[in-house]
């Protein structure tokens, strides 16, 4: 890791990519430029920083491919531990829902001056909520994915997909509301993992990214400090799965009238 003696008014920036050329190129570069910087080598690694509380940044920059714990897992272990604005970065386009889920997108290489300018756009904005509950603001279908997908089959095709994706919730929260009464956290683990899959698919961005929380095992007793909190975070998690569930029919009702 690298850490530089930087301007004080400046935001620090926690860089994580698997790359070192990459990694140490852009580091140098945001510090040249005032940034306090400091890197990890890969998802886990920056976990571990944040999780020891040594660094405290106000802005992340991840790399939106990398070995191990990566994308939308590692979008939902970040988010507990900083309040920092999370931006993607690619040398090409990153898949949209994972920009969604993310405050912004950086394609390499980016000037320092195109970091600022984003980080400056966003300061008047609210970031949207990945913690346990919905957003009102958050998006719920990607426009890009619901064009692409419409680019590529005729409407009804389209339709058929979120139905079957919609059907397909519903009796995945009822198998998840079972696998919870026998704390079978394996199985919510699975089911979380199906439910992200068929959702990123589909640019379905709330369902997603629940499903990545139940994926990393948000509603298992070791993600709680205590019994009760674990109940509350179980059924709050649940409820907003059927809440995303309605809001992706919501949503499927306007874009799709009879």
């Amino acid at each position: 890791m690298l850490d530089f003696i930087t301007r004080q008014d400046m935001p620090a920036v926690l860089l994580i990519d698997d790359d070192m050329v990459s990694r140490e190129v852009m580091a140098t570069v945001l510090t040249m430029s005032g940034y306090p910087v400091m890197t990890a080598a890969d998802g886990e690694a920056a976990v571990a920083l944040l999780t020891a509380k040594t660094f405290a940044p106000a802005v992340i920059l991840m790399d939106a491919q990398m070995p191990g714990l990566s994308g939308f897992e590692l979008i939902v272990q970040l988010r507990p531990l900083s309040a920092a604005q999370l931006f993607v970065m690619s040398a090409s386009e990153a898949p949209a829902p994972l920009v969604a889920a993310s405050d912004g997108f950086l394609l390499k290489p980016f000037a320092p001056e195109t970091l600022a300018e984003l980080i400056g756009q966003l300061a008047v904005k609210q970031r949207p909520a990945v913690a346990p509950g919905l957003d009102p603001k958050e998006t719920i279908v990607n426009p890009e994915t619901l064009a692409q997908l419409r680019d590529m089959m005729p409407e009804s095709g389209v339709k058929q997909i979120f139905e079957a994706i919609i059907a397909d919730l519903g009796r995945r929260i009822v198998a998840l509301e079972s696998a919870v009464a026998r704390k079978d956290w394996a199985e919510t683990r699975r089911l979380g993992h199906a439910i992200k899959g068929g959702a990123v698919m589909a640019g379905a961005v709330q369902v997603a990214r629940i499903g990545a929380q139940l994926e990393a095992g948000a509603l298992e007793p070791a993600k709680a400090t205590s019994p009760i909190n674990q109940s509350d975070n179980s059924s709050t998690i649940l409820a907003d799965l059927r809440a995303a569930a309605q809001n992706l029919q919501g949503m499927l009702d306007a874009e799709f009238k009879p």
